[in-house]
């Protein structure tokens, strides 16, 4: 299994921008896929982007789509969410799940073969 590791986090206004990392470890030859996911107080927690680490695909959810970029550096294992234009709807802890396949579902992750990581919280001040 791969685990992984989230930072970057913080207190931002809104506006302000954050840059998210994601550090995978253990059998990352099993992941072909690297997915952020978020929960906000009270809400489930939902699909924000994921990455294919072979070929750099990248699949976005509407709400984050022209202010969240994902990319990825395959020799440090690592994936990173910059998050631009951020309001406070965005506020929430950011997770991010390493799997064999593509998802949108956070049910999914486990019965995927995924974990989540111990997340990393982000608020946006209005």
């Amino acid at each position: 299994q791969v685990q992984v590791v989230e930072s970057g986090g913080g207190l931002v206004q809104a506006g302000g921008s954050l840059r998210l990392s994601c550090a995978a470890s253990g059998r990352t030859s099993s992941s072909g896929y690297m997915h952020w996911f978020r929960q906000a107080p009270g809400k489930d927690r939902e699909f924000v982007a994921a990455i294919r680490w072979s070929t750099g695909t990248i699949n976005y959810a509407d709400s984050v789509k022209g202010r969240f970029t994902v990319s990825r550096d395959n020799a440090k294992k690592t994936v990173y969410l910059q998050m631009n234009s951020l309001q406070p709807e965005d506020t929430a802890v950011y997770y991010c799940a390493a799997l064999p396949v593509a998802i949108t579902r956070a049910t999914m992750v486990t019965s995927s073969g995924g974990s989540w990581g111990q997340g990393t919280q982000v608020t946006v001040s209005s």
